[in-house]
């Protein structure tokens, strides 16, 4: 039996990019977000779907995201790298971007072919480099040995392998070749994010006006907030052509320190990540990030050699719960965080990041607590609400 054209979607808290509408409507019209509620209810065989005490938000887009259900995006297969999407969406990830992590130029251009063709299938949105063009100062969960200053000819020929699948470029800027390489990837429509460096105040302020434009997870691997040498920190959050990336754990940040950047960015330039690597939506144990040790424990990431933080466990959906609960920001801000201002940042807004007539019919169901009943992409249900469905009283 062919699937119904329309699913009309009722009595939800339905959040729009012009606020929240209670006890509202949408309409999902095959692939795509669809016109209003009562001419779809006519519509022959569409179901109806009863969402009373839920909130409908736009589908998640994850900027920065290592793996995910014990896969790797960083070093495994095809059917890996499937299994980590598989896993983020089930948490309301339908968008999502493969991050990499430090190697050797001839295995990141590997990986670059293989993600390339899971992006021009459309299973990702693109992919991220973090590393190796990046501070062994504030190298984090990356390998010293395998670090390089980013020069142009070496940034070019990622971008090559990628085919044209590149996002986002992470680069310790103030590194020889830096510079010149922020140039090339803006040049090439690729995102320059400051990130896993060393940077004074100053040279920071050099690599936005050269044409960075993102935060990789701000705060951290960057030196700290300082009264006198204010580093990188208060020159990404003061710019407005800047986008900060937050890793909204409870591990990564404090509280105060995520209100610091909703205050001082604002709500349109704050972009959750979840830096996943692959114990995300699987659990506890050894894993390996690039060529480093990691042992999980309670949910938290550290190499075995050090103890640094070696990306999260997180998936976006508690990104979104802990904001709500425990930070208390209004559910609007989230939703933008989550959904809109990444989807901007990647030049897919005329398609994701809200809930508009004509745009992919992506979107979360979540409870009255902020966990996840429903998840649709590209109007197949992900996970199915468990809630009152009818057919409308028209279908033969």
């Amino acid at each position: 039996m062919a699937a119904p054209a329309r699913k009309v979607l009722t009595g939800a808290r339905v959040v729009l990019p012009s606020g929240t509408v209670p006890d509202g409507e949408l309409v999902v019209d095959g692939a795509h977000i669809g016109g209003s509620a009562p001419a779809a209810a006519q519509e022959p065989g569409a179901e109806h779907w009863d969402l009373t005490g839920h909130w409908v938000v736009p589908g998640f887009v994850d900027l920065h995201n290592h793996g995910g259900g014990g896969a790797s995006f960083t070093s495994g297969t095809v059917k890996d790298v499937l299994t980590g999407i598989a896993t983020h969406r089930t948490h309301g990830t339908t968008t999502l971007v493969a991050s990499t992590v430090t190697g050797d130029m001839e295995f990141l251009a590997a990986r670059a072919g293989l993600l390339s063709e899971l992006t021009e299938q459309g299973d990702l949105a693109g992919i991220h480099f973090e590393g190796p063009f990046i501070s062994p100062c504030r190298k984090g969960a990356h390998s010293e040995a395998l670090l390089r200053d980013p020069h142009p000819a070496d940034v070019a020929a990622l971008l090559d392998a990628a085919r044209g699948a590149a996002r986002m470029v992470t680069l310790a800027t103030e590194l020889p070749g830096g510079l010149d390489s922020v140039r090339l990837l803006a040049e090439r429509g690729v995102v320059a994010a400051v990130g896993h460096t060393d940077a004074t105040y100053e040279q920071t302020v050099e690599a936005i006006d050269a044409g960075a434009t993102v935060a990789t997870h701000l705060f951290n691997a960057m030196p700290p907030l300082g009264h006198r040498a204010p580093g990188p920190i208060a020159a990404l959050l003061e710019d407005e052509r800047v986008t900060v990336e937050l890793i909204n754990d409870g591990t990564h940040l404090h509280p105060a320190a995520l209100e610091l950047a909703f205050h001082r960015a604002g709500a349109d330039r704050v972009a959750f990540i979840t830096d996943a690597m692959d114990a995300a939506g699987f659990g506890d144990g050894r894993y390996l990030l690039g060529p480093l040790e990691v042992d999980v424990v309670d949910g938290v990431a550290r190499l075995v050699e050090g103890g640094s933080i070696a990306g999260s466990t997180l998936t976006l959906d508690r990104a979104f719960r802990r904001a709500a609960l425990v930070d208390k920001l209004p559910v609007d801000q989230i939703v933008r965080a989550l959904s809109a201002n990444p989807a901007r940042l990647l030049g897919l807004d005329h398609r994701i990041g809200s809930l508009e007539p004509g745009k992919d019919a992506d979107l979360v169901v979540l409870d009255e607590g902020f966990e996840v009943k429903g998840v649709l992409r590209r109007g197949e249900w992900v996970v199915t609400p468990q809630v009152p469905v009818g057919a409308s009283p028209s279908a033969a």
